[in-house]
């Protein structure tokens, strides 16, 4: 029985299919997610999870060297954008698009994990990066 990182089963499962470039999708409880797009369900009730729970948790296991969020995010729920900014770290970089086109890019992601949250443009995309578990032994 799997007692180390995440118990979820579905997410562990996803993480482990995720490679250098990849798109994962941490989204709120009422993102409309796009037909045929894998969908981890971990909402269990209102703000039960939330995001922001969700990316610490996906943080200690999970790498990722950019995220992409709505411009909206930014102008509604400044707290929210803070929060999710730093999840990952200073070094990944935060990249702000029009609510519409996270929308079209949500199309191309290989996964959702959908969250209970009820905050308002509480989405995000995560790009997966390479840790720091890779040796170079010249840097370019």
């Amino acid at each position: 029985m799997k007692e180390l990182g995440t118990i979820n089963r579905g997410i562990s499962r996803l993480i482990s299919e995720q490679g250098h470039g990849d798109l994962l999708m941490v989204c709120d409880a009422g993102f409309a997610i796009p037909k045929g797009i894998e969908v981890v369900d971990i909402s269990l009730a209102e703000n039960k999870p939330m995001v922001l729970e969700t990316l610490h948790e996906l943080n200690k296991f999970f790498s990722v060297e950019k995220m992409i969020m709505a411009c909206q995010t930014r102008e509604i729920n400044p707290a929210l954008f803070k929060g999710i900014s730093k999840s990952f770290g200073k070094k990944v970089e935060v990249e702000t698009i029009d609510h519409a086109e996270l929308k079209t890019i949500a199309k191309a992601v290989k996964a959702v994990i959908r969250t209970g949250d009820f905050t308002a443009y509480g989405n995000v995309i995560l790009v997966s990066g390479a840790g720091n578990r890779w040796y170079c032994e010249n840097e370019s």
